[in-house]
């Protein structure tokens, strides 16, 4: 039996691997391996999503000690070499756009293994986002580019990608979401909190240009004063935000504004539970602007650029290029008085995502 190995290493990766490690187990065809770099160290960050997207165990966990793009890089293709020698797969799977998809991409093709992508072509054209190096270079490494949108394969033919190596497949974050959506209870929080369905919303914000500057965290305090004067706030804190809040002296003036719940990082389940019923989300996420779009909820992004654009030109998502708090307010006014036009589902995105790439490589 032939052996592909899938990396995760950050949140959103085990999302978009669970569709197709299940498909291809299913299939009979493949040995599905899970590797698993270490990069996320939290348990609500990495761990519990192995339970709770019924992922088998990790084959490999490598383990990557934190620090910067360069250092977690090395160390992860250091680790993620001496895997591929033992393993000797016939294929390795990258999702997504994080470290550990370029770092073990590049070992691969060291390696002398082919590489797949899922979730290639996507740009935001913002090369100060490390996200962005990190996709351009995967899909340049790639021998299957995976794309979730059309305008990702305008992309790479711009990019001189062989058309051949490119498959429209759908969106495994959708899959994973369509999956398990009818799991997926805030009830409870809900009930802690004397929350109401579609009467709160949801805020993530983790981004070095939104949180790394106090500044910028002071505009996120004005904005979140804002919203509670309309209605409740749940923010789930990234560790990245809370450290930035507590080094500038800013997280005690957060948790004394009333009628925002802060909570720790969720659970996957969870959070898409308290998505689902909320009135409206703000992110500067990559994947919540996705999962808002199939929800048809209301996500205003704080970035200047989205590397989907089709959650702007289908979906329900809103660029609010900067952190000005007069113009997030009126964006929350608008969104809060009705004043939007309704979300429609892109095309594959129907939850098949993961079987369509398990097809192509049952054909290969």
């Amino acid at each position: 039996m032939r052996k592909i190995i899938q990396v995760v290493g950050a949140r959103p990766n085990f999302m978009k691997v669970a569709p197709v490690h299940r498909a291809l187990k299913e299939g009979g065809r493949w040995e599905s391996q899970i590797v698993h770099t270490g990069q996320h160290q939290d348990v609500n960050m990495s761990d519990i999503f192995f339970k709770q997207l019924n992922l088998d165990l990790p084959k490999h966990f490598l383990g990557v000690q934190p620090g910067s793009h360069s250092q977690m890089t090395a160390g992860i293709m250091q680790s993620f070499e001496k895997v591929l020698q033992l393993e000797k797969p016939d294929w390795v799977v990258v999702v997504g756009d994080v470290t550990s998809t370029l770092a073990c991409a590049l070992t691969s093709v060291r390696c002398s293994i082919p590489v797949a992508h899922v979730e290639a072509g996507l740009r935001s054209f913002d090369r100060q986002m490390p996200e962005e190096i990190n996709r351009l270079l995967t899909d340049q490494l790639s021998d299957l580019l995976f794309t979730t949108e059309n305008s990702a394969a305008i992309n790479l033919a711009k990019e001189n990608i062989a058309a051949h190596k490119i498959r429209f497949v759908g969106n495994c974050m959708i899959d994973s979401l369509i999956y398990f959506l009818p799991n997926a209870n805030a009830s409870s929080l809900l009930k802690q909190h004397g929350l109401e369905q579609k009467d709160y919303a949801v805020m993530t914000m983790h981004r070095p240009s939104n949180v790394d500057y106090r500044s910028g965290l002071e505009q996120i305090l004005d904005m979140i004063r804002y919203i509670v004067s309309e209605l409740p706030l749940v923010f789930p804190v990234h560790p990245r935000t809370e450290d930035r809040l507590r080094h500038f002296g800013l997280w005690e003036d957060l948790k004394q504004i009333k009628g925002l719940i802060l909570t720790p990082p969720l659970a996957y389940l969870d959070f898409i539970g308290l998505m689902k019923n909320s009135k409206m989300l703000l992110t500067d996420s990559g994947g919540i602007q996705e999962e808002t779009t199939y929800l048809k909820i209301p996500c205003l992004t704080f970035r200047k650029t989205t590397e989907r654009p089709i959650t702007t030109e289908m979906g329900s998502n809103i660029l609010i290029s900067d952190l000005n708090v007069e113009n997030a307010c009126r964006q929350i006014y608008e969104v809060l008085q009705g004043n939007i036009r309704e979300a429609c589902i892109p095309e594959m995105w129907d939850g098949q995502a993961g079987q369509r790439i398990a097809n192509v490589f049952h054909e290969i």
